[in-house]
């Protein structure tokens, strides 16, 4: 059983990695656009246990750090969504009126992938990268939250039926 979602889960994360990677990486949207494996991850996270939630940000991490685009040391993502998987699975699963509230959710998310590139970002300042001026990580991380709100909305449906699916819950949103 453990081996069956493990294979599912790790199928659905690469085929998304490669999308992500190929086609929505060169998309140019107003604001710098949107990261559809980062809204996935986080939403997977959100749906699943704290322990689910941090083995996602590992596997989520680690292929976010072995991408060709990926300019930051090895283990800088991994490190980043570890804490976020974990902290967003905290959130969720704890708090009731978080749980059976799709709006809340879709919140959560966009405010999941603004801390997350925040913390890169943070991280990648003191590890020493030039990652632009200040002006233009605002406009990155203002423009991430704002299509996250938009995006998400639309995902969340298939998200949580691949995760219910996979997990078998009887959690619906």
């Amino acid at each position: 059983m453990l081996t069956r979602r493990l294979l599912l889960t790790s199928t659905i994360f690469f085929t998304l990695f490669i999308l992500q990677e190929s086609l929505f990486s060169q998309v140019r949207l107003p604001l710098g656009g949107f990261s559809l494996f980062l809204i996935f991850t986080i939403c997977w996270s959100a749906l699943s246990t704290p322990e689910v939630g941090a083995i996602t940000g590992f596997g989520a991490g680690l292929l976010l750090d072995l991408a060709p685009a990926n300019d930051g040391p090895i283990g800088q993502w991994t490190l980043v969504l570890i804490v976020i998987g974990y902290g967003i699975a905290f959130l969720r699963y704890g708090d009731d009126s978080l749980r059976g509230n799709p709006f809340s959710l879709v919140v959560l998310v966009a405010v999941g992938v603004v801390v997350t590139l925040g913390i890169y970002l943070t991280t990648g300042v003191l590890l020493g990268l030039d990652l632009g001026t200040g002006f233009q990580l605002m406009k990155i991380l203002m423009g991430n939250g704002i299509w996250t709100l938009v995006v998400a909305p639309f995902l969340l449906p298939l998200i949580s039926r691949l995760h219910r699916a996979i997990f078998e819950t009887r959690e619906t949103l």
